[in-house]
């Protein structure tokens, strides 16, 4: 008895979430098909000359301005960014250092030092040998 396995596939909106680019920036044959897992793969193992290009330069997708600019995504539209922006915008926005994102900064470094806090007492509370007499 053979198995007959289906190739999983992907809509190209969930392809270019994958490969942290602007879907609505890559090229047509790729926004208008369907990708495979082996040809998601391989665009990630061996990114062609477009995909290089896309995440080199952007236009980015919004976690990947985030990420860059060190906020949320909700930091973003907080600040009025909704669009996406391009590695050149980006630069400028950190060069501008507008009071919004010094603000969104300072907030994300304190829900980063909380989350620490919290996986710390996590850990020592993981480690602390159980009361037997329960």
């Amino acid at each position: 008895m053979t198995s007959h396995q289906t190739t999983q596939t992907m809509k190209p909106a969930t392809a270019a979430k994958k490969l942290g680019v602007y879907l609505e920036a890559t090229p047509a044959e790729f926004q208008e098909g369907v990708v495979s897992r082996a040809e998601l793969n391989a665009l990630q193992t061996d990114p062609p000359a477009w995909l290089q290009e896309l995440r080199r330069n952007g236009p980015h997708p919004r976690p990947v301005v985030a990420a860059r600019l060190g906020v949320s995504i909700a930091g973003l539209a907080r600040g009025g960014v909704t669009d996406p922006l391009t590695t050149e915008q980006i630069d400028a926005l950190k060069q501008e250092d507008p009071g919004w994102l010094r603000r969104e900064r300072a907030t994300q470094a304190e829900v980063r030092k909380e989350e620490e806090r919290i996986k710390e007492r996590n850990a020592q509370r993981a480690a602390q040998p159980r009361d037997s007499r329960s």
